[in-house]
């Protein structure tokens, strides 16, 4: 997106300055503000993950729940259960919301949904947006409407 942006930016500048527009070359300064700034969110975004596994195990270790998440996530894709229950049960006793999403998830995989009702009730109950929908009337969780939060 904020390379598109630019590229518009980019183009519009050339437009205007072929037809001596100072009106529509002011207004475009805001689209080249606009492309730099998304520019800078991306990249303060991608400076938190994690270059390696190496490093999300120290950080995991060290007590970090993302890097517990990220962890326990790796390991239901290769599928280790028991490994991926203990890291998303310590990032849960942190406080961490989305692993308790992500418990619910994993519990529901595995023993159905159900049994995942209290991981995704405890994600809802603490703000989870996909959480709380499970428990509108005549969803998953609450089909009847007797079981809202």
């Amino acid at each position: 997106m904020p390379y598109l942006l630019l590229l518009v930016a980019a183009g519009l500048s050339v437009f205007a300055l072929i037809n001596d527009s100072d009106g529509l070359l002011t207004a475009n300064w805001a689209l080249w503000g606009a492309g730099v700034l998304l520019l800078l969110l991306r990249w303060r975004r991608n400076r938190s993950r994690f270059a390696s596994l190496e490093e999300a195990e120290t950080a995991a270790a060290a007590g970090n729940t993302r890097a517990m998440r990220a962890l326990a996530l790796r390991q239901k894709l290769l599928g280790d259960f028991t490994e991926a229950e203990r890291l998303l049960r310590a990032a849960v006793e942190l406080g961490d919301v989305e692993a308790m999403w992500e418990m619910g998830r994993l519990v529901e995989q595995r023993d159905g949904l159900q049994e995942s009702e209290q991981w995704f009730r405890m994600a809802a109950e603490r703000g989870h947006f996909f959480a709380k929908r499970f428990f509108r009337p005549g969803h998953a969780l609450n089909m009847d409407g007797d079981n809202p939060l």
